[in-house]
């Protein structure tokens, strides 16, 4: 047992701000006593264990997604005591319309949670990443452009977050004259978000539908192609079906491509985040990319697994059950700590080293698993491979900012205050420029 157990049991992991900067040690705490224990502040069953985790995300007959961005902390309009030797799956629907974020992909279950992502799949096809690879390429170097010549910039704002908001702003379709609008909002809607307690959540009243602008939006784009039918993607999405051949309200899917747009750039800046803040901390890691480039796709695998962008998910027991051996009553909400899976020695050898050839690097659940595996996954790793090379190929060599993060020996970082999300708020880089090249 460690000996700072008294200070860790002292602290609640989803009110306190002691583990933002650092989870890592909490997480090993509490495996160290069980894959899962029942922490003692909120009665939440915290899930570190990696298989343990997986048998949580592969279960959605036990388990349900309907509060898994929020947990209990936007208020549980479930009425939940003493249900804890019954099965409550109808109990869940009776009041589901009422959880928060119930319009959203990550908050349902089958079997429209199976409909509804099926028709987001007829969207992200292989043929269409191809094309949408191609656009990230030059996107890369047009962004670029933009800061090279200053030999410094603050990586979140002058690169991640407008290249990944342009990237899935073309996977969708979304014509050119509106990504800029995009753009704009959803970056106010962060920086808005981010007066939110540790959670994120709490402090402030959750909105019922936070992207109503995007269904608005994407609503009015599929009326109109229906009506107007073109060769662009918003056409194929507008004539996409259920898969019983039923055709879906506009709304449905405008919101399904509305949890695309705003998840697939959302999580894409924290992974950028923390690849390039490895990248310039670790020289000796960052030479070697330069040197052998297909290191790279296993390199951000690597990131995904030591510091992935989702620290962890909320599900609910639908009935009593278990977990790694431990009783679950129904009615209970788990808290799978996708950080802690990735760190579970059982799973990865030496789990605190970041080895770049990690062989099992890309078994991680940094994206989840199972039914809810994250569906922009592919884009989110093609933009962080595209990132690195073309950053590669424009510098000579990219560091820490000491002037603003402080000396190697006596870093600054701030993290994002949440209980969901695992990323920094800002990092500034410096860096040699070279001569521009051709994309790659």
């Amino acid at each position: 047992m460690s000996e700072n157990s008294h200070e860790f049991e002292a602290h609640d992991f989803f009110r306190s701000d002691r583990f933002v900067d650092d989870p890592y040690a909490y997480f090993d705490y509490l495996r160290e006593q069980s894959p899962v224990v029942r922490e003692p502040h909120q009665g939440i069953f915290m899930v570190t264990g990696y298989d343990e985790a997986l048998d949580i995300y592969n279960s959605p007959d036990r388990f349900s997604s309907c509060m898994s961005t929020t947990g209990p902390f936007a208020g549980c309009p479930i009425p939940l005591e003493g249900r804890e030797n019954d099965d409550i799956s109808e109990l869940i629907e009776q009041y589901r319309d009422q959880t928060p974020f119930s319009d959203q992909l990550p908050t349902l279950d089958p079997p429209v949670h199976t409909d509804h992502r099926a028709l987001l799949m007829r969207l992200i096809t292989p043929v269409r990443l191809k094309q949408n690879e191609e656009y990230m390429w030059s996107q890369a170097d047009q962004q670029i452009d933009t800061f090279i010549a200053n030999g410094e910039c603050e990586l979140m704002g002058d690169f991640a977050q407008p290249f990944a908001v342009l990237a899935v702003s073309d996977l969708l379709g979304v014509p050119p004259d509106d990504r800029i609008k995009f753009r704009k909002k959803l970056i106010r809607q962060e920086q808005e978000r981010g007066g939110a307690g540790v959670g994120g959540v709490e402090n402030k009243e959750v909105e019922h539908s936070p992207l109503e602008w995007l269904y608005e939006t994407f609503s009015a784009y599929i009326a109109d192609r229906r009506n107007n039918p073109t060769e662009d993607v918003l056409s194929g999405l507008a004539a996409a079906t259920f898969p019983d051949g039923s055709v879906p309200d506009p709304l449905d899917v405008a919101r399904i491509a509305s949890n695309l747009f705003a998840a697939g750039q959302e999580t894409t800046v924290r992974l950028l985040s923390y690849a390039f803040q490895m990248v310039g901390e670790r020289q000796d890691i960052q030479q070697r990319l330069r040197e052998d480039r297909s290191l790279i796709p296993n390199f951000v695998e690597e990131c995904l697994r030591f510091e992935g962008p989702v620290k962890g998910d909320f599900r609910l027991a639908k009935m009593p059950t278990q977990v790694g051996g431990v009783d679950i009553p129904a009615g209970s909400f788990l808290y799978i700590a996708n950080s802690a899976a990735n760190r579970d020695s059982r799973q990865f050898d030496n789990p605190g080293e970041f080895q770049v050839d990690r062989e099992n690097a890309r078994l991680h659940v940094a994206f989840g698993r199972g039914r809810h595996a994250c569906p922009g996954a592919p884009l989110a790793r093609a933009e962080a491979v595209i990132s690195l090379n073309r950053m590669f190929d424009r510098t000579s060599d990219i560091r820490i900012s000491e002037k603003v993060h402080g000396p190697p020996d006596a870093r600054r970082y701030s993290y994002l205050p949440t209980f969901i999300l695992r990323g920094l708020t800002h990092l500034n880089l410096e860096f040699n420029p070279v001569a521009a090249g051709g994309a790659q």
